[in-house]
């Protein structure tokens, strides 16, 4: 997992920092952060994975896919699921922590940039006015009355 990986690389960079520390202060400090993370490292390699599904658009599903992969996931559909539904095994704290909120703070970006380039293209292409459809209250509804025809001569 890549996250552990990173740990690791954290852990034994604190080691070294731990051993070339010259004060007191920071052979204290080395140590609390190598603490912290060994305490990280445990837990994460403890996690149980679980299956998260996810409903997405398109281009937040092509995001998705490659920050996914990026961290060594692997997404997966089922049979006669959508295109647009996907699913990765991980710690829930993985996602909860990481992933889903880099995820968020990337679709944001991804979507704002293409809110951009639509209303720049239409407003060359199609029409300038860009501004949103006037808002209109709802019709009077008219109150309609049976009557019987009694008494029709046909």
């Amino acid at each position: 997992m890549r996250d552990e990986e990173r740990l690791k690389e954290k852990l034994r960079a604190i080691e070294a920092l731990f051993a070339g520390a010259t004060t007191d202060g920071e052979k204290v400090a080395a140590g609390l952060a190598q603490e912290r993370i060994a305490a990280r490292l445990e837990v994460v390699r403890n996690d149980v994975p679980v299956e998260w599904q996810f409903s997405l658009t398109p281009w937040s599903r092509k995001l998705f896919i490659a920050l996914a992969r990026r961290y060594e996931l692997t997404p997966y559909r089922y049979k006669r699921q959508r295109r647009t539904t996907l699913v990765v095994r991980a710690s829930e704290r993985f996602l909860q922590e990481t992933f889903i909120p880099q995820f968020d703070r990337m679709v944001d970006t991804l979507f704002e940039h293409l809110d951009a380039v639509t209303e720049r293209v239409v407003a060359e292409v199609v029409h300038t006015d860009m501004s949103e459809a006037v808002v209109k209250d709802e019709p009077l509804q008219l109150e309609v009355f049976a009557t019987k025809n009694e008494g029709s001569s046909r």
